[in-house]
């Protein structure tokens, strides 16, 4: 283990939270508190009612889904929240979110314990990595034109090294699903560049790679040669500039979570899921017709139970 994941090692073992005074009160009683005293509309009865019944989902939802959820328009539930005191629904939810988190894992209930407790705080870290996400996949025409490149790939090349290479396996194994020709490289040296040259001499156009730190100087030496060959590259990362990325043609960028000893790769994981379904909607009737096959031949050989 290195030296880096011994420190965080020590920082982000796992300590037992201490209950809070009201923790033990059940989680119904103190949300019925919270509405108890307000004189509430029709409208706003149901977005309490909706709460109380499906308080560990609601507490995390947005205003527009609570809002569609119960029937009623957004400001009904900015109203809402108004009605209880609170500033808008945001701040409603802050309240909400903590009683949730106790209700169904007895943690601490104040947001100043929530955060002491490192699993969590894991968790809110890979929350953020995936709104980051969330925010690339904005440009949807850029992420589909990626994925029509990557379909029109044949043969289409996956290349994951050291501790990239279960992205890697993950991506190819599902695109294999809808892709004729897909190959998987995890691991470096000759190895990675006669199988690069193969891919491109077969008829091969992109390299789909991915780098998760620690960067390993081999990574860097299979894109340069990915890039020798002819091929182009789209290169998913973590956000930190370095010399990988100047050796692709495009990139895409998600976080690792790091607060644990180990990262943790959810955000990568989702990237690869949007670049799958674009790769799917490049080619429908491929796709369709591959799927159907893969079905048919599954079933035949009982594959799955």
């Amino acid at each position: 283990m290195s030296s880096g994941q011994q420190a965080r090692a020590q920082a982000a073992a796992i300590t037992p939270g201490t209950a809070g005074p009201e923790q033990g009160k059940p989680a119904a009683d103190r949300l019925l508190a919270l509405f108890d005293g307000h004189r509430l509309s029709p409208g706003q009865r149901r977005i309490a009612q909706y709460l109380i019944d499906h308080l560990t989902e609601a507490a995390f939802l947005s205003i527009t889904e609570l809002a569609e959820r119960v029937g009623v328009s957004q400001p009904s539930v900015t109203r809402f929240a108004a009605s209880l005191g609170f500033s808008g629904y945001p701040a409603l939810r802050d309240v909400l979110q903590p009683i949730a988190l106790s209700a169904v894992a007895r943690t601490p209930d104040s947001r100043e314990q929530i955060r002491h407790n490192e699993l969590q705080a894991a968790v809110d870290a890979e929350i953020e990595n995936l709104e980051n996400v969330r925010r690339l996949l904005d440009d949807t025409n850029r992420i589909l034109e990626i994925g029509r490149d990557l379909a029109r790939s044949v043969p289409l090349t996956v290349l994951g090294l050291r501790i990239s290479v279960s992205l890697a396996e993950y991506f190819a194994y599902a695109a294999r699903r809808i892709h004729p020709d897909v190959r998987v490289v995890t691991r470096g040296g000759s190895v990675a560049y006669d199988a690069l040259l193969q891919s491109r001499a077969a008829g091969g156009s992109w390299v789909l790679a991915f780098a998760m730190p620690r960067h390993a100087n081999e990574t860097l030496a299979a894109l340069r040669a990915a890039r020798s060959t002819g091929l182009r590259v789209v290169l998913i990362t973590d956000p930190t500039l370095g010399p990988l990325v100047e050796e692709a043609d495009v990139v895409l960028t998600a976080g690792t979570g790091s607060r644990l000893v180990f990262d943790s790769y959810a955000a990568p994981g989702m990237l690869s899921a949007a670049l799958l379904q674009a790769m799917a909607d490049a080619d429908p009737e491929r796709t369709q017709a591959r799927l159907e096959q893969y079905e048919q031949v599954a079933d035949q050989h009982g594959f799955f139970l």
